[in-house]
């Protein structure tokens, strides 16, 4: 085990083979320059605070690139960053050292050593964050990156929350007045984000706001990948909005503090959520996106979401009765019936249910959202910059849910990554309807519960605020009504069994034992009671009937579902039972099995948790 320099860290390093690095990490540790995972050859810290450095940036050396490239480097691309400040790389003129380590150059200059007000003890070194403290001007703890920090205090301080000497006013956009420096360090409640702030506190004295030096510098319009439109930043909100919760963490916001809000929908958005990390949204300008009307800054055109229908008639409510959906061949009208269908939505695939269009010349059937969704999309899920373009007819295997569909999707065009509409409407910020819960769930990027369908437990679910009801995401879409060759009827989705009798705690086709507390088919007519996964089978959510091109045979072949079972392949030596392949040319017998004929990618390889 060889010492090496400390490399900007506090304490000594050394270099671990791999079998010191498995006892030190289980072999799994982040590299704390860069994040990546670390492999043997590597420095690890001689006090086991938990920092590892790649062998490979050993050689590293702030004050001397060897390579400068200009901003408009058409070759760079998007996806690398500043180990400095995070940002992409092409925003600013960087360099790249041969060791691949890249930093802007702004912040290959800043001082390795400050002196500052808000720490007048010791000085400030520059260095990674790497026993991930929270700046102790704004609270927020930063993951990557540069920061300001004193090892002996343990505190650190973002880059940008540390203000010059002389930064004593600050304008700011989105506020009429000037912010001044209060040069005392008073404890205090930013106005703006509603969290506490020791240091650096700017002050409007015609307003009475006290705020941290980050929250005046906040974008005045963004386009936000947690919502279709641009969003505004708001100092102080209106009465008339109908929402007063955040629509990412879904808690109150204050109307008395700063925040993001879209006029147009009636929501808002808490500071720090929406604005946590920089690839989730992006500053719009005010001359191309916005006009001034004489009622102040209002959305009259957002270029971002282009409708995917066509409007011909509406009703006296002003609903559309009448559209043309870019991706079906005929008029589609909205439904004027009540009551049950056995049709599935051709876009999600899930059973229709009111409001739907319906196609008067071939069997289509839309939900309302499915067909009133944009045919561009940017998601916060989803980690390109790039939007998600509205796609069908595809077979595809969902990025987010694993199911296999070939029914409406959304692609990146980037990395070509493929999501359902299932998962895309579930993960829209906002309320969202369970028919099996009295009250709106909500999905929460970090929670730990039960899943009151499987009982398995969650860590990112959708939740009810009133209630302890929890639902994994996989469960929230469970189709409500489902068609076996079991019962002649419909099968309902049933979230409890009244029955106390423990004998009738068997699932009628696996035959194994139940919880009636669990979620499962059921058949009331019949008292047939059926497993999730028994029902759904491997494949649930494919649009049958639809045409797929396979290069090993010379006509076009249908999808189709084998309810009883079919003579053996001789390839496979399995039954016909369940999707395959059936050549469309009544006089070819030809017939495979799905997963015979189609690669890894587009099949099916999990186990329902039900």
């Amino acid at each position: 085990m060889e010492e090496s320099k400390n490399y900007g860290h506090h304490h000594p390093l050394l270099l671990l083979d791999e079998e010191q690095l498995i006892n030190n990490q289980s072999g799994v540790a982040d590299c704390s320059k860069c994040g990546e995972k670390v492999s043997a050859p590597c420095f690890s810290c001689a006090e086991c605070c938990g920092f590892y450095l790649h062998k490979e940036l050993e050689h590293f050396v702030c004050q001397d690139p060897l390579v400068s490239t200009k901003n408009d480097d058409e070759e760079l691309e998007e996806v690398r960053k500043c180990f400095g400040c995070w940002e992409p790389l092409a925003n600013y003129t960087h360099f790249s050292p041969y060791c691949g380590f890249n930093l802007h150059k702004k912040c290959a200059e800043l001082p390795l050593e400050l002196s500052n007000i808000c720490h007048c003890q010791h000085p400030l070194v520059l260095q990674f964050n790497s026993e991930r403290l929270s700046c102790k001007i704004c609270k927020v703890t930063q993951k990557r990156g540069f920061v300001y920090g004193c090892s002996s205090c343990k505190l650190v301080f973002h880059i940008e929350c540390l203000s010059p000497p002389l930064d004593l006013a600050i304008e700011d956009e989105s506020h009429q007045h000037t912010f001044t420096r209060l040069l005392r360090r008073v404890p205090y409640i930013c106005d703006a984000c509603g969290i506490e702030g020791i240091y650096n506190a700017y002050i409007c004295c015609t307003c009475n706001i006290m705020v941290h030096k980050i929250c005046t510098s906040l974008p005045r319009i963004i386009k936000s990948k947690w919502h279709d439109h641009c969003i505004f930043h708001k100092y102080f909100l209106r009465n008339d909005f109908k929402s007063s919760s955040c629509s990412i963490c879904h808690d109150e916001v204050n109307p008395k503090h700063e925040s993001y809000s879209c006029s147009y929908c009636n929501i808002k958005f808490h500071l720090r959520y929406v604005t946590e990390e920089k690839s989730l949204y992006s500053i719009v300008s005010l001359e191309n996106e916005y006009e001034i009307s004489n009622r102040g800054l209002e959305i009259l055109s957002d270029k971002s979401v282009k409708s995917a229908t066509c409007v011909f008639e509406r009703n006296d409510a002003g609903k559309a009765t009448k559209i043309k959906h870019f991706k079906h061949l005929h008029d589609l009208k909205l439904s004027p019936f009540v009551g049950g269908y056995e049709n599935n939505c051709n876009g999600c695939m899930l059973p229709i249910s009111e409001p739907f269009y319906y196609c008067l010349e071939c069997v289509c059937f839309l939900h309302k959202v499915c067909a009133e969704l944009p045919k561009v999309k940017h998601v916060w899920h989803h980690p390109c910059q790039q939007p998600l373009s509205l796609i069908s007819n595809k077979v595809f295997c969902c990025g987010m849910c694993w199911h296999v569909s070939n029914a409406f999707a959304y692609e990146c065009c980037k990395c070509e990554t493929k999501i359902c509409l299932r998962c895309m409407i579930a993960f829209t910020p906002g309320a969202r309807t369970c028919l099996k819960h009295e009250h709106p769930l909500f999905f929460y990027r970090d929670y730990k519960g039960q899943c009151n369908a499987c009982s398995l437990p969650t860590w990112a679910e959708f939740c009810c605020k009133d209630c302890n009801f929890v639902l994994h995401r996989g469960c929230f879409s469970l189709p409500i009504t489902a068609h076996h060759k079991c019962d002649v009827h419909l099968l309902s989705l049933t979230d409890h069994d009244d029955d106390s009798y423990s004998e009738s705690h068997y699932y009628d086709i696996c035959e194994e034992s139940r919880d009636p507390n669990l979620w499962f088919y059921h058949c009331a007519a019949c008292d047939t009671s059926v497993h999730v996964g028994c029902v759904l089978g491997q494949y649930a959510f494919f649009k049958l009937g639809s045409i797929y091109e396979d290069k090993d045979h010379p006509h076009p072949l249908t999808i189709v579902k084998k309810i009883y079972y079919y003579p053996k392949w001789d390839k496979c030596g399995k039954l016909y039972e369940d999707l395959a392949l059936e050549c469309s040319k009544s006089d070819c017998k030809y017939i495979i099995h799905w997963n015979c004929a189609t690669s890894r990618s587009l099949q099916r390889w999990w186990e329902w948790l039900l």
